[in-house]
């Protein structure tokens, strides 16, 4: 889904959106090191499971600092490098044609190398990290434009097929329009939007709306056409 976010020519949009450099690797974890320095990657690496199927190992996420350390991952998964953002990442809600976005606390950004080996992290875009009402830097808490949200989630729509779905957006430290997708979600959990209930059932009625717009359109035209119209040939 993020090879999708890759290929976006977003024009006017206040912002350029692209995604981490990454590496999907599947093989022997003794193969690692060799593949991630044939892709260019750049340490630190932040690893996360290519399975995602709602248990707590499919969450569970890891931060490689160096090239040795590689090999006590546990493939398959997929090997990002990490961007510096402020410790903060932008939770967007695309519900139909609404946009909802939260703050949440995110990893500290990495200045230099703080340490060997591979360090676990949790769920860093759990509910109970909500950032919205900590007192942060104007330039880190911030919310996207909401221009780019809206040409983001417009091509997203169109090229993934999905109506819901969310997306974690992190914007990288000392580059205000430059923004990186991390992770894509369909159908996500969204009792983290604040005011949910309504979101979702304007979705469904808008749903239920369309829907009932296409039967009439569908039944005039088959009422009003004589090729489909047995009575208009006898």
């Amino acid at each position: 889904m993020l090879q999708v976010v890759a290929k976006l020519k977003l024009r006017g949009c206040r912002g350029h959106v692209d995604i981490p450099k990454q590496l999907v690797v599947t093989g022997d974890s003794a193969m690692i090191p060799g593949v991630v320095a044939k892709a260019g990657l750049k340490l630190p690496l932040v690893a996360k499971p290519l399975i995602a199927d709602g248990t707590a190992q499919s969450h569970a996420m890891f931060l490689a600092f160096d090239e040795l350390c590689l090999t006590s991952l546990s493939p398959p998964l997929v090997l990002q490098e990490f961007v510096n953002h402020g410790g903060v990442l932008f939770k967007v809600y695309v519900v139909g044609d609404s946009i909802r976005v939260v703050r949440r606390f995110s990893l500290p950004d990495i200045h230099k190398q703080v340490g060997n080996g591979v360090i676990a992290f949790p769920r860093v875009s759990s509910a109970s990290a909500s950032a919205d009402d900590a007192d942060l830097d104007p330039e880190i808490a911030e919310l996207p434009p909401c221009e780019l949200l809206e040409c983001l989630s417009k091509e997203l729509r169109r090229r993934l097929g999905l109506r819901i779905f969310n997306l974690d957006l992190i914007r990288e430290r000392g580059a205000d329009d430059r923004y990186f997708i991390i992770d894509i979600n369909y159908f996500p959990g969204l009792g983290k939007i604040p005011g949910y209930e309504y979101v979702f059932t304007d979705f469904l009625l808008n749903l239920a709306q369309s829907k009932a717009e296409r039967s009439c359109s569908t039944l005039s035209h088959n009422v009003e056409d004589p090729i489909t119209d047995p009575l208009k040939d006898k």
